[in-house]
């Protein structure tokens, strides 16, 4: 059992998408644990905020790193950045879904969904993953979905992009055994946090109860956990765990028609 690299003024835990959701709760549960932060987020007044509050807190360092990783030119000097310090964990959070029939979505936006739901992960792993195997230490926590195990019908971008974040995941996790290097994919299902109102489907908050939706905070918790122990994949709550199950089982010509009508209505 391995266990996360020890908290170093000096090595710090990056963390994308910090000012809301699953990150924000990534954040709390790190600073309390005594890590220094970097905190990458595009809205700088809730970063303010939350690091404040973490630094009277906790008494621990946090620097903000306002950052459109969808923009290419950003995204590649925050990458240049983290290539020359020490990064003890990095946690790709940050992401976005959009609903909806491809022909019929705004072009520019499915692009940087791809741009940060993919590439950005795929280049800030690139950017910390080889000081960490130098150090023999480090951690990457991958947050991709239960989306990610099946296509979805007016879904694409999001499940196909998802899709990427789990297959390269699970695939770092295994590459890495014996490194001291941890790669953890999170793949969450229903949480409450913004995302739905980002996506633009806020109506289906809350539906099934607490039985179907999971916290944030909840989800972030597990996810260390899940950091600390080595594990391949984290999936919060039994709902979640069983949507990977028909996700990856059920034959395509029966679960695609489903997902189809279900993703459909949700933007009606």
């Amino acid at each position: 059992m391995m266990s996360l690299p020890r908290p170093l003024k000096d090595a710090s835990v990056v963390i994308t998408g910090a000012s809301s959701g699953i990150g924000e709760e990534l954040t709390k549960q790190f600073a309390a644990r005594g890590y220094s932060l970097i905190l990458v987020a595009r809205r700088v007044d809730k970063l303010e905020i939350l690091a404040a509050t973490l630094r009277q807190k906790y008494q621990v360092e946090v620097n903000l790193r306002p950052c459109d990783l969808a923009d290419r030119d950003e995204r590649a000097q925050l990458r240049k950045e983290l290539e020359k310090i020490d990064v003890s964990i990095l946690c790709n959070n940050a992401g976005f879904a959009t609903f909806g029939r491809l022909h019929e979505l705004d072009a520019d936006r499915e692009r940087e969904e791809t741009e940060v739901n993919v590439v950005a992960v795929q280049d800030l792993t690139l950017a910390v993953l080889p000081k960490m195997i130098q150090r023999k230490s480090g951690a990457i926590l991958i947050v991709g979905s239960t989306s990610g195990h099946q296509p979805t019908p007016a879904n694409a971008t999001y499940a196909a992009t998802k899709a990427f974040a789990n297959s390269f995941a699970e695939s770092l996790h295994s590459e890495l055994n014996g490194t001291g290097v941890t790669c953890t994919l999170l793949a969450p299902g229903p949480t409450i946090t913004e995302f739905n109102e980002v996506a633009g489907i806020s109506k289906i908050d809350g539906m099934g109860g607490s039985l179907v939706w999971v916290t944030a905070k909840r989800v972030a918790t597990e996810a260390i956990r899940g950091m600390e122990c080595n594990r391949r994949i984290v999936i919060p709550g039994l709902v979640a765990q069983a949507q990977t199950l028909g996700g990856r089982y059920t034959p395509r010509i029966i679960l695609l028609p489903i997902l189809k009508q279900i993703f459909l209505r949700l933007k009606a």
